[in-house]
């Protein structure tokens, strides 16, 4: 696999060298290693110029409306179209992920373009609201949706191209320019598509900042609206500083995802679409399944047929074959936690009936299914984020629903029935912000939906339909004549007695409930 090559004069800010010396961060293939890339690390004044260039351009980028910016977003679709070989490479690059989970961040992208391109005129058309009284029909009433001047996007390391689009792409379609800086761990991925953003000879309303934990302290300090995708504890301290500076923000941090085995459920298919869900790009998914609570009769049996299906996963690195089914764990600190976590669960009483250790160089874990496991264990309580999956057997539905709903984390959940109206109560009875039946993370891929966490797991919705573009404007309500104006509205000053009377019973009239429509009893 190629390196790429990402000197201070390209990764400083849009395109120009750093205002001081910076240090570097060196990119390491975790599959290996090897050194992929480097790139500057983007001062607080670089973040500060940034945002200055990006006001300078928003105007002009908001005054062009949604089917102007639906040109520029198609033209990158059709860039990533293009270039997808090279945009898998350099993901393959700095994760080591199979080539596959690579393209799947592609589609990912080509469908969230598509979307929101053709859906942002719709989605910010002014709205007009109905009186809610006839005294108000004299008014029209118009809410209208004008965008943040610019948007600051904070993305973490596991889905170093779709984490950034599934934010950066709303926000461009509503009107705003976009500060993004993606995690020091994958930082070369989101180089590239900036690149191919001028490519295309787009308005220079998106940029890309390296950095770490001071960079993204000084995107903060600058922009309008923060999104932030990652853990708990750094996502409770930027939630701290936009409150501070009165920023408004949306947070998605962790979660502890559960699956609910029922036992008329269809056993192979949930084994099948259990394993993917925990164990896609490596179980590191903000959506992973991360706990399965089964029901009693069927749990030897759904164990077994998981087991056997985990068992068969192919695991290492590829290029561009289609080798393997999962890659390395993107950090040896992620490998740690991991290996922690089954640790301590195997010394408490669990067993791991495949995997449970580490394997060959690199930072790769084997997939492991653990049995024997409760929630004093921190495979169960903890986040995770990686190729785990505990096992617990349970009694009945409402044993698997309180322990599902036993864990700080609300992000998502799945259920598995072959009863459909049992599948939606146990939905509504789970404390989520999303459930799968009879699936697993594929409300990730439904942007028409909201995605946001309960409790621990965030605050805010990434999209949802319109709401994924509106949350990145502020909304202004207008209200204007609808009928030929008079020098003076009845309650103007000087105060009469008689005309507010003569008003005070008009709204009492239309909003009081029997006699006291018509006075106090």
């Amino acid at each position: 696999m190629s390196k790429i090559e990402a000197t201070p004069g390209v990764d400083g800010v849009n395109g120009k060298a750093p205002a001081t010396p910076a240090t570097e961060i060196e990119v390491r293939n975790p599959a290996s290693g090897e050194l992929v890339g480097t790139v500057a690390i983007a001062s607080a004044e670089d973040v500060a110029e940034a945002t200055r260039a990006l006001r300078r351009a928003q105007p002009a980028w908001e005054a062009i409306g949604p089917s102007g910016r639906k040109k520029w977003l198609l033209k990158l679709q059709d860039w990533v179209i293009d270039n997808a070989e090279e945009l898998a490479d350099a993901i393959q690059s700095e994760t080591g992920k199979p080539r596959i989970d690579a393209r799947i961040e592609i589609a990912f992208t080509v469908d969230q373009l598509g979307y929101w391109a053709r859906n942002a005129a719709k989605f910010l058309a002014d709205q007009s609201a109905s009186p809610h009284t006839p005294l108000m029909r004299v008014k029209q009433l118009t809410t209208v949706y004008q965008p943040y001047q610019v948007v600051g996007v904070i993305t973490p390391w596991n889905f170093p191209l779709a984490m950034g689009i599934a934010d950066v792409v709303p926000a461009l379609a509503a009107g705003a320019a976009v500060l993004h800086k993606p995690s020091e761990v994958t930082p070369l991925t989101p180089l590239v598509l900036q690149r191919g953003w001028s490519e295309i000879g787009a308005p220079a309303v998106l940029a890309v900042v390296s950095g770490a934990g001071a960079t993204g302290a000084a995107l903060i300090d600058n922009v309008d609206y923060v999104q932030f995708t990652g853990s708990v504890p750094t996502g409770r301290k930027i939630g701290v500083a936009c409150a501070e500076r009165m920023t408004p923000y949306s947070l998605e941090l962790g979660g502890k995802d559960p699956a609910i085995v029922l036992a008329d459920a269809d056993l192979d298919r949930a084994a099948y679409g259990i394993a993917y869900g925990a164990l896609v790009n490596g179980g590191q998914l903000c959506i992973s399944i991360e706990r399965v609570y089964v029901e009693a009769p069927v749990y030897d049996e759904f164990v077994g047929k998981l087991v056997a299906h985990v068992k068969e996963l192919r695991q290492g690195q590829d290029d561009r074959s289609n080798s393997f089914d999962l890659g390395p764990l993107a950090t040896a600190a992620q490998l740690q936690i991991v290996k922690r976590h089954v640790d301590e669960a195997i010394a408490a009483g669990a067993t791991a009936l495949t995997g449970g250790k580490p394997t060959g160089a690199g930072t790769f874990f084997e997939p492991t299914v653990l049995v024997d496991v409760d929630h004093s264990m921190s495979c169960i309580t903890e986040e995770t984020f990686g190729p785990t999956i505990p096992v617990v057997k349970v009694a009945d539905e409402a044993e698997a629903v309180r322990l599902s709903n036993d864990s700080i984390f609300g992000l998502s959940a799945s259920v598995w029935t072959g009863n459909r109206a049992r599948g939606q109560r146990l939905a509504r009875a789970l404390n989520v912000g999303a459930v799968n039946i009879n699936d697993s993370v594929i409300n990730l891929f439904n942007p028409t939906i909201p995605h946001g966490g309960w409790g621990q797991s965030g605050t805010g919705y990434r999209w949802g339909g319109a709401n994924g573009l509106r949350k990145y404007c502020r909304p202004k309500a207008i209200t204007a004549p609808s009928l030929p104006t008079q020098k003076k509205e009845m309650l103007w000053f000087p105060y009469s007695p008689s005309k507010f009377g003569f008003m005070e019973a008009a709204m009492r009239a239309m909003s009081a409930r029997g006699r006291r429509r018509f006075g106090p009893r």
